[in-house]
């Protein structure tokens, strides 16, 4: 799996010297992606696919997503300049086998694209069992969205960018309790677990990253309705540790004067600050939301959203706090 940005365009030529140079083309699978996010008007799609073949030292990839079909990027640049109908073609002249896109905003996001794009045959979506029920991700909304449209779903971020690796040690005693598998073995069954599933992306750095993975894939029976509680827990744990206590009423969004969407910036932060690495995929949902409404900066502390928060929460100084951090 790799991108035309990744290691500052690096990672479409380690692919080729580090794997087609070495194995037989048909004995690998190839992944890459139409990087829309960072395309201008200028661009022409099929420069930068040929470029991509070329990097790579192949003669059609295996996969081939356009590259966050968020709002933003799907009406606009991806429409401009044509993105999936160069695709199709490039599909129907046998330069990709597969044809899909990789997701990062709401389900009813996700809706237009597949109505508009029947020639899609799979979606990657970022699951894991934290971001399951998260408002911002959707993941659930997503997956079942997919699931609806009968198309495979690859799996991105099962980890968490890392986060459920090293979990906090109550999370960690709970399932110990249970049995000695890993929070890594707790965190890929959960996504395993789902029946739409075809791939798992899972990021690796050592050879033992690798190993521990596919066993647990090798190894993988389902899970009981006993241990899928033991990971709801588990995820209302690492929860609680939330910065901003918010329950996504969206109270204070019918009385903000300036449309703010206070409780999703809200769970971005939170999810930011629970994040023991730096998560780049909250700012990308942070700036899509600032497209499409009011950045938290806009808050002109009126103090009307305040007043019927159920949590009392201090909404105009925690925006304060998002616009730090996300808007620097």
């Amino acid at each position: 799996d790799t991108g035309f940005h990744y290691h500052n365009g690096k990672s479409e030529d380690a692919i080729k010297k580090c794997v087609i140079e070495r194995y037989p083309r048909s004995k690998v699978q190839i992944a890459d992606k139409m990087p829309i996010y960072g395309m201008r008007r200028r661009d022409k799609p099929e420069i930068i696919f040929n470029t991509q073949l070329e990097r790579c030292g192949v003669d059609y990839f295996d996969y081939y997503l356009i590259h966050n079909t968020s709002d933003i990027f799907y009406n606009g640049i991806a429409k401009k300049l044509n993105v999936f109908d160069f695709a199709s073609d490039a599909k129907n002249k046998g330069l990709i086998n597969h044809l899909g896109i990789s997701h990062h905003d709401t389900a009813d996001v996700l809706k237009q694209v597949l109505d508009e794009n029947p020639e899609i045959e799979f979606v990657q979506l970022q699951i894991n069992y934290v971001d399951w029920l998260n408002n911002v991700v959707q993941a659930k909304e997503c997956y079942e969205l997919v699931e609806e449209y009968g198309l495979d779903v690859f799996v991105m971020e099962p980890l968490k960018g890392g986060n459920l690796i090293n979990v906090p040690e109550n999370v960690n005693k709970l399932f110990t309790n249970y049995n000695q598998k890993s929070p890594v073995n707790w965190a890929l069954s959960y996504v395993l677990n789902l029946k739409s599933v075809q791939l798992v992306l899972s990021g690796m750095a050592e050879l033992e990253h690798i190993k521990e993975n596919t066993e647990i894939v090798k190894n993988f029976n389902g899970l009981d309705d006993n241990q899928l509680d033991i990971i709801t827990h588990a995820c209302e744990i690492i929860n609680d540790t939330t910065a901003i206590p918010c329950t996504f009423c969206d109270y204070c969004a019918e009385h903000c004067k300036k449309g703010i969407p206070i409780s999703k910036y809200f769970s971005i932060y939170n999810d930011e600050m629970n994040s023991n690495v730096n998560q780049m995929l909250n700012f990308l949902y942070y700036d899509n939301y600032a497209e499409r409404y009011e950045k938290a900066s806009e808050c002109v502390s009126c103090g009307a959203c305040e007043k019927v928060c159920p949590q009392h929460i201090e909404i105009s100084s925690e925006l304060e706090k998002v616009a730090e951090l996300f808007e620097r």
